[in-house]
């Protein structure tokens, strides 16, 4: 069918400017569109049929046949899957009464409505990008509002539909997702096997998620090598899809512009239909969290359109673009000019040093779940390891481990408040997952080569790799996070003592000890830094030319804090141990406040006791000492609406002082959570004077 295009819109100059036709399908879509309706009884559109209850549930929805699920089993346990790692629904966290599905809704909090799926591309690659439209029944076209909803992390499709999707959809609005080209996309390169867009597995030459870039010959020759591997989207795709994390999440609007107009636009005597929900008549907030949150910052930066009106971003991943010519402070503390550091270099730097700094005198101990799991005797290692090499200082282990809980905390500005929940990262290896699959994305790597010799297998008991199970495979759209070790798919080191090993249990040849792959993780740390991190002289040969490649994907993700003076919200946990605010929020604060000065529409609001996986507060030994960081996210959000829709002014940048709980047994209420106040007391604002950024103690 034919579609009408828009007039053309009159630009400030006089110069015509030709309009998205959010009445033609875009062409960046590929393939078909998938739509589906749910009727808010037996499925839905926010809890897959489950519900508040059965997302509150310990035990995920099952499939009839555990090799073969239906689309629809693993759209379930997807969203289950997805909701639970982001939410914590932990009875007594402010599940159920400050946030969840039947807060604020009817019943259990099922949503009825249509749900839009299809690929997209961006120019310059062929590489598919999952995007996804939502719309309630709920939705009404006479006062139209969308909201955007990028994947958290590395996750799939579903991977905002707790945060993003949850708050959007309670609103009545459409809600655009997009897994930003990262996503599950497992290619099991012993059996070809890849993913539908609905989850489910083909060897066929069709249509997948991702496929890595390989003949059969060369794949072949690599299994002969490396058998029992898997290729990842976001690490092998060789596209760098943090780079155009912007371009997708602006493209996601329009995706959503078009299905509205398909669904509400005025049809035509001719056939044709008119685009009636348009920009300019419609409340769009760019949103979402992480990844996700960092994606829609930039997509602000990218609007030259006028398609957003706001945005609203908890923790966002950003690589602001370094500025010296500003400081950050804290208190009385040290004058912080160092800031703006990329997350491939304080992560490696995590990933190196964090399992020494575990075994520190106060840390060792003290640090909730440390001793579960970082098992004794691996720590000592890397202390030891770190020590003969000179990147540590001392004689004993607590010495060693002192010096390298100082290197994090003083040379590279890693707050203080994330030592006791840093353990449990490196633990569940989470800096080192993120390094492997960053260096590869940013270097633009291809499975073949096995970054500082490491690849991504299942594994047994012993640490030996070993294929994956088919019941695991067949479940990996729902189950896994987009950077492994996840969903039964884990880092292996091909250079270990020995053999192919776990990367956690791995000997390192250079140390002869189980030291969690030093020796691969200190590569990484070269390729980052582009020096080689014993010698500190400069890299040559290869490993130099991967390290260039890195450092310009590296800078093809920088932000630039240009927010085109949109009203902003920033919410940020102090003690998050994943993305350190000194190189994230704080630092993309100033840098707005030197692009956009007085007319910066920013505010930031730094969280006491929070910090990045509100998940982890389900866990005893944490839960009794920090809040929600996503209830915080939520009134972010809140604020935003109401300043778009009634004027009223966002609250000024401030430190907001909540209190724990103290424990388990105590349910979180209303006096644990302080609100972010409309005139914060003097000595709780965040102020920028004088080139520098100041945070209240």
């Amino acid at each position: 069918m034919k579609r009408l295009m828009l007039c053309a819109l009159i630009g400030a100059s006089g110069v015509a400017i030709a309009a998205p036709p959010f009445s033609e399908r875009p062409e960046f879509l590929q393939g078909s569109l998938q739509s589906t309706w749910y009727d808010g009884v037996t499925n839905d559109l926010l809890t897959a049929g489950l519900g508040a209850s059965g997302l509150q549930n310990p035990a995920p929805p099952a499939f009839d046949d555990a090799l073969n699920p239906t689309p629809a089993e693993l759209r379930r346990l997807a969203i289950y899957n997805n909701y639970r790692a982001l939410v914590n629904t932990v009875p007594g966290g402010g599940y159920g009464s400050f946030f969840g599905p039947g807060v604020d809704s009817d019943g259990d909090g099922l949503i009825a409505g249509y749900e839009y799926l299809a690929y997209m591309t961006v120019p310059g690659s062929d590489i598919p990008v999952t995007v996804m439209a939502q719309v309630p029944d709920n939705f009404d076209p006479r006062r139209p509002c969308l909201v955007t909803a990028p994947s958290s992390g590395s996750r799939g499709i579903y991977g905002a539909i707790g945060t993003a999707g949850e708050w959007g959809l309670k609103k009545g609005c459409a809600v655009v997702y997009t897994d930003k080209g990262t996503g599950t996309g497992a290619h099991n390169l012993a059996t070809n096997m890849a993913q539908r867009i609905d989850g489910t597995l083909t060897p066929a030459d069709e249509p997948v998620q991702f496929r890595a870039d390989l003949s059969g010959q060369e794949r072949a020759d690599f299994n002969a090598d490396w058998p029992d591997r898997f290729a990842w989207k976001h690490a092998h795709s060789g596209a760098n899809p943090e780079a155009d994390w912007g371009r997708h999440v602006l493209q996601s609007i329009e995706f959503g512009f078009y299905v509205l107009n398909e669904r509400y636009g005025r049809a035509l005597s001719n056939g044709e239909t008119l685009a009636t929900i348009r920009p300019r008549n419609t409340l769009v907030i760019a949103s979402s969290v992480s990844n996700g949150g960092g994606a829609s910052v930039r997509a602000a930066e990218l609007d030259d359109r006028g398609l957003i009106d706001g945005i609203a971003v908890s923790e966002p991943n950003l690589n602001p673009v370094v500025d010296r010519s500003f400081t950050i402070r804290q208190g009385d503390g040290p004058v912080i000019s160092d800031h703006s550091r990329s997350l491939l270099d304080y992560t490696t730097a995590l990933a190196v040093y964090q399992g020494c700094a575990n075994q520190a005198p106060g840390i060792r101990d003290q640090a909730p779940l440390n001793t579960l799991f970082n098992p004794p005797g691996v720590g000592e290692n890397i202390c030891q390891s770190l020590a003969a090499k000179g990147l540590v200082t001392g004689v004993t282990v607590e010495e060693q481990a002192t010096d390298a809980l100082k290197i994090l905390n003083e040379d590279f500005s890693i707050q203080p408040e994330q030592n006791l929940l840093a353990p449990v990262h490196f633990g569940l290896s989470v800096a080192q997952g993120i390094v492997v699959t960053y260096a590869n994305a940013y270097g633009r790597a291809g499975v073949e080569d096995r970054l500082c010799g490491i690849s991504l297998a299942s594994t047994d008991a012993f640490g030996a790799v070993t294929p994956l199970s088919p019941t695991s495979e067949a479940a990996l759209f729902a189950t896994s996070n987009g950077i492994p070790p996840t969903g039964g798919v884990n880092l292996v080191n091909d250079v270990a003592v020995g053999q192919p090993t776990l990367l956690a249990a791995s000997v390192s040849a250079s140390s002869g000890l189980a030291d969690h792959g030093l020796d691969s993780l200190l590569c990484l740390r070269a390729l980052a830094t582009g020096q080689d991190p014993v010698t500190g002289d400069p890299l040559t040969g290869e490993q130099a030319l991967w390290s260039d490649r890195i450092a310009a994907g590296i800078s093809a993700v920088r932000a630039s804090g240009d927010l085109q003076r949109k009203p902003a919200v920033f919410v940020t946990g102090r003690a998050d141990a994943i993305l350190p605010i000194n190189h994230t929020s704080r630092p993309y604060v100033g840098l707005n406040r030197r692009v956009e000065g007085k007319h910066s529409g920013l505010r930031y609001y730094e969280i006491l006791n929070a910090h990045h996986l509100d998940v982890l507060n389900g866990f005893p030994g944490i839960a009794e000492h920090y809040v929600p960081l996503h209830h915080y996210y939520f009134q972010a959000l809140d604020l935003l609406w109401e300043h778009l829709t009634k004027k009223r002014p966002l609250p000024p940048s401030q430190v907001v002082r909540t209190v724990p709980s103290g424990s388990l047994a105590t349910p979180l209420a209303e006096a644990n959570l302080s609100v972010i106040r409309a005139e914060p007391a003097p000595e709780d604002q965040i102020v920028f004077t004088g080139n520098q950024l100041r945070i209240p103690e």
